[in-house]
């Protein structure tokens, strides 16, 4: 997984390299963020996109693919291993971080305060 996680790193989308510019580093709440981080749960492997061990959050950035029904019934599934595992997700799509990438930094903070 960490050799999968490592090419996701090296072709990440361009919504995903936006929003790794306003979190890398500790800009946020000063908390470390990592880029396509990879889990292990038994029989199931996925990476995350981005994720802050502080508060066990996971941030996805989902493209036009996500709507998707099949992508998204994955997603969906994906998301409640991640809970049952006591992770919270967070997701964006690309038009939110595009268009309005403050916003989409203001609710990692606010989800970040708690």
């Amino acid at each position: 997984m960490v050799k999968v996680a490592r090419e996701l790193r090296g072709r990440m989308t361009e919504a995903e390299n936006v929003l790794w510019q306003k979190i890398k580093n500790r800009q946020v709440n000063n908390l470390k963020f990592r880029r396509q981080f990879p889990f292990v749960f038994g029989d199931y492997n996925y990476v995350a996109d981005f994720y802050c061990h502080d508060f066990r959050l996971i941030i996805e950035v989902d493209g036009g693919i996500h709507k998707d029904g099949e992508v998204r019934e994955c997603d969906v599934f994906r998301e409640d291993v991640f809970k049952e595992n006591r992770y919270k997700v967070v997701r964006f799509n690309n038009e939110e971080i595009f268009k309005s990438i403050n916003d989409v930094v203001g609710k990692i903070i606010e989800i970040t305060k708690k």
